[in-house]
């Protein structure tokens, strides 16, 4: 059935108005229970003191051994600083805390993962740097969520190379597979080559800059790219890409738009085939007159 507009906003503050008393109804999303059989007391002996000594003896001859004896091969570290949350910016770990609860329980429902929620009290990326490097013995993996750039990349690459679990940033590899994903299947119904495709990207946070990386190894050409940030175009002219907050940003402004164009953001969607859009929200952000300029056949996320 059509909805009035009214209807339609009705409907959208819904969620909204029940988010708040579900939460503190049942006091957050997650809890941790037992996975072991626990049939009276006398089963503590086993799972606790004096029992639990064996198969801490075998781990400690062999660390590998946790994966069998634990239940660390199953379990991610959720781990935030609260400084780039949804799309609400840097709210601080406590309020980022509903959200990492959140991805708890998508690892949990979706992929039967269980997940910790970790918020971080310190914006020092060499002290979050430092912190979950000691957190991971207890971990099989660690996800990291809602950090401010330019340091969720140093911060990412660090964790990385130094840890021996593996390390993933969900607001940059996590977006950026699932975007090509989605450009695979839409090349596929358009029957478009990845390798001729114009591309456009409103916005130049974590979540594009990681999409740019993944489709450009993917085989899209750099030359065919054009970056919009909140400034407008990215181009190597750009004088306020000098300061090194913006190392990112720079490097990807010698990378593409080789033509020099420069402009609004409404330039990334002229005759762009796809155009990737992690800006703020709400109404008119991207405005339907610009995406009118697209290309036949054209694809917008």
């Amino acid at each position: 059935m059509d909805l009035t507009k009214d209807e339609m906003l009705e409907r959208a503050k819904k969620p909204v108005e029940e988010a708040v008393k579900l939460h503190r109804y049942y006091q957050g999303k997650m809890q941790t229970v037992p996975k072991c059989c626990i049939r009276d007391v006398s089963d503590f002996a086993i799972w606790y003191t004096p029992g639990v000594a064996e198969p801490c003896k075998e781990i400690k001859k062999n660390p590998d051994l946790a994966y069998e004896f634990t239940n660390k091969g199953n379990t991610i570290a959720v781990v935030t600083d609260g400084t780039r949350v949804l799309g609400l910016g840097d709210i601080g770990p406590e309020a980022g805390l509903p959200v990492m609860e959140g991805k708890c329980m998508l690892f949990k429902y979706l992929g039967g993962v269980d997940a910790v929620a970790i918020c971080l009290d310190t914006k020092d990326p060499y002290k979050f740097i430092e912190t979950v490097k000691n957190l991971t013995p207890a971990f099989g993996g660690i996800n990291l969520e809602d950090i401010a750039q330019p340091k969720c990349f140093y911060i990412l690459d660090e964790l990385r190379k130094d840890c021996k679990i593996p390390v993933w940033h969900d607001d940059q590899q996590g977006t950026a597979a699932v975007n090509l994903a989605g450009l695979y299947g839409g090349l596929k119904i358009t029957g478009k080559r990845i390798e001729d495709i114009k591309v456009g990207f409103f916005g130049c946070g974590a979540a594009n800059v990681a999409t740019i990386r993944i489709l450009i190894s993917a085989g899209v050409d750099p030359k065919n790219i054009l970056i919009a940030d909140s400034r407008g175009v990215l181009h190597p002219d750009r004088t306020d890409l000098e300061d090194v907050k913006y190392d990112v940003k720079r490097h990807l402004a010698q990378l593409t738009n080789p033509q020099g164009i420069s402009g609004g953001p409404e330039k990334v969607f002229e005759d762009a085939d796809a155009v990737f859009c992690y800006t703020k929200p709400g109404p008119d952000v991207v405005k339907k007159e610009w995406v009118a300029k697209m290309a036949k056949d054209a694809m917008l996320f």
